[in-house]
């Protein structure tokens, strides 16, 4: 019964780590058609559905909360995206911060397009 638990404690964190893992380590493609979402950077944070924040490393990407880590290769990463050149093009509004304390959700309705 100890180990049953144990391994039920166990499943369960990794589900949990698994969903908060999610689209969060992203690959800018270099053509629009190659990307599951089109990105629009905003001058202003007060313009953005999403403050942006990129991470140095891979582990401190987690959730869908605005921390991203660009990977090298599209197969490592959970969404690729593209940057187009203007906002009415573009499914996702971002803003690049420095903190990433600043990093989140400012238009909640877009959410969805990083799961």
């Amino acid at each position: 019964m100890k180990k049953f638990v144990c391994f039920l404690v166990l499943f369960v964190f990794a589900v949990i780590t698994a969903n908060t893992a999610s689209a969060q380590k992203v690959f800018s493609t270099q053509y629009s058609s190659d990307a599951q979402v089109k990105v629009y950077v905003t001058q202003y944070s007060s313009d953005a559905d999403l403050i942006v924040y990129k991470c140095k490393y891979s582990s401190d990407a987690s959730g869908n909360d605005g921390k991203w880590y660009f990977t090298e290769y599209s197969s490592d990463a959970q969404k690729k995206i593209f940057f187009t050149e203007y906002s009415s093009d573009a499914d996702l509004k971002i803003y690049f911060t420095e903190y990433s304390s600043d990093a989140g959700w400012k238009n909640q309705s877009k959410k969805q397009l990083m799961y």
